[in-house]
């Protein structure tokens, strides 16, 4: 599984009647590239769309059945890779990252990427 399609499974999951283009917005990606995530995550049947009943040029995004019960376990696995690649650095050296972090992308006005 890809970065970006953790970051997806999280946003689709958090947010109810998400479009496609919402989350390229949400994650600072272009339509051509979110449709590809989207398509990925489709195959591994963790997502679904459907189509609006308003104006069926607009699909809504959800988690399927499978795509909720492997959220979970990916978020172990997530949180392992976190363990593993921050434990190096005491509690005090992971805050002070996070904020000089948090600064930068203050700073550069990067404030579309979902760090979660």
């Amino acid at each position: 599984m890809s970065v970006a399609e953790w970051v997806a499974l999280n946003q689709i999951q958090r947010w109810t009647d998400m479009t496609p283009a919402q989350l390229a917005d949400a994650m600072g990606m272009t339509r051509g590239a979110i449709s590809k995530v989207l398509d990925k995550l489709q195959e591994k049947k963790w997502i679904s769309r459907a189509t609006s009943a308003e104006d069926n040029r607009v699909q809504f995004l959800s988690l399927t059945p499978q795509g909720k019960r492997a959220l979970p376990d990916l978020a172990s696995i997530a949180d392992e890779n976190d363990e593993h690649f921050f434990s190096a650095l005491d509690a005090d050296e992971q805050s002070t990252l996070q904020s000089l972090l948090s600064k930068l992308a203050e700073l550069h006005r990067i404030s579309n990427v979902p760090v979660d």
